[in-house]
């Protein structure tokens, strides 16, 4: 009996990105060389039998020889699991010197709501300093990084452009670009990999909710994503000294159900599937459920008239302390009643968002006055379609060849067929 699998290992140095593809076939072991090796140095090693889809954070062995002597930074949030275990915790266990944790939005343990600032502290378990990335200072400083000789970012992303997690993952390749200190990046399958959607950012609208010149649906791995910003230099003019440590068993058909919910707001794979076309609400009068226990699934605001489905929105702690329309009746729809498989979604929904603003009772006001509508959608042309009336086929038709030359840049960052 044979078993062949793919060990894909990428590194990035200069400008030039190589991918080596290694084929092993075996009878019940899969052998591979260490993807965080450098020129031709490999070792053989003993993984496990081929089944289920595994995180490049599951390979802890290889990442511990590549850490080992090192003084290390972690950059992870409560998504950072290997089994029942952190990815903290199972590096102290095995020996690694950890010296610092970079804590995304949401904070290291994932418990604070959407745009709530978090400050510096120290991990009550391990005595380890966290530093907030989602505080006074986005990006490492320089004094942050001077002891550190090597960062490993392990944080689960939801493949949407507005996903902080990415601006994150953006500032910490520039420290350590300028600091001249290599990233481990452990990969993580995405949810929403399936597809490629929605209007590509224009840099004028370029913000912690978008950086990059992506569509909102990019279909793209963590991992993948971080090549690409590299190869691009869309975070420095150098190249990061940058690898990435591959899922194990993972292709891009595959759907893969979170087993943690990375962020409050995001609690059930409906609502993650739910996300890249609810998200443009966040910057109108409408509530997307934040405040009750569905969010990402229902939208819905006061004095709607021809909405089917009702909830009041109430603050949660660690969710939403300060909901939109907090304690008033939200009149609006259940998506999930018309949507019969959000997994089998391949396109960005844009109906509920046409309709909300044909019903909404203060369309004059409907999108914020700050201009929040527009850094999400990353363009003002979305909104300004949408008040001149335009259905969704020609609001979607006026992104395709932006998408198309998106992809084109895209093809050459894969790992995963």
């Amino acid at each position: 009996m044979e078993y062949s699998t793919l060990r894909l290992v990428s590194r990035l140095d200069g400008k030039n990105m190589k991918i080596t593809v290694g084929i092993f076939v075996c009878s019940a072991l899969l052998f591979c060389t260490n993807p965080l090796k450098n020129g031709n140095e490999s070792s053989q090693e003993v993984i496990k039998e081929v089944s289920e889809i595994h995180p490049g954070a599951y390979s802890t062995l290889k990442l511990l020889d590549y850490l080992k002597d090192k003084s290390v930074a972690i950059v992870s949030n409560h998504t950072g699991m290997v089994g029942d275990s952190h990815l903290v915790d199972t590096l102290l266990s095995l020996g690694a010197k950890i010296s610092v944790v970079f804590a995304p939005e949401h904070g290291f343990r994932g418990d604070r709501p959407d745009g709530e600032k978090v400050d510096d502290q120290i991990d009550g378990k391990t005595g380890i300093p966290i530093v907030s990335l989602y505080g006074k200072n986005k990006k490492p400083s320089r004094e942050q990084m001077q002891e550190i000789e090597v960062v490993v970012f392990d944080i689960q992303d939801v493949g949407a452009r507005f996903y902080t997690y990415l601006s994150t993952l953006h500032y910490v390749m520039q420290s350590c670009t300028e600091a001249k200190i290599p990233l481990i990046v452990c990969d993580r399958p995405n949810p929403n990999i399936h597809y490629v959607d929605g209007p590509v950012l224009d840099s004028e609208f370029s913000s912690f909710v978008g950086l990059h010149p992506v569509p909102v649906v990019y279909g793209m791995t963590i991992g993948e994503y971080a090549l690409m910003i590299n190869g691009e230099r869309w975070h420095h003019q150098d190249s990061c000294s940058l690898s990435i440590l591959p899922c194990e068993n993972y292709d891009r058909s595959t759907r893969y159900n979170l087993p943690i919910k990375p962020s409050p707001n995001l609690p059930a794979m409906e609502s993650i599937y739910l996300y890249p076309s609810l998200c443009f609400f966040e910057g109108t009068s409408v509530s997307i459920g934040r405040g009750t226990d569905f969010p990402f699934t229902v939208v819905g605001e006061p004095g709607n008239q021809s909405g089917d489905f009702s909830f009041i929105p109430e603050p949660k702690e660690g969710a939403s302390m300060y909901p939109k329309h907090q304690g008033k009746t939200c009149v609006g729809y259940d998506i999930s009643d018309y949507i019969e498989d959000p997994s089998a979604m391949n396109s960005i929904d844009l109906t509920w968002l046409i309709r909300m603003f044909k019903e909404s009772p203060n369309s004059d006001d409907f999108f914020n006055a700050n201009g929040y509508f527009d850094k999400l959608a990353g363009t003002d042309e979305l909104r300004l379609a949408i008040l001149n009336g335009k259905n969704e086929e020609e609001i979607r038709s006026s992104w395709l060849e932006d998408i198309e030359q998106f992809e084109t840049i895209r093809s050459k960052y894969l790992i995963y067929k």
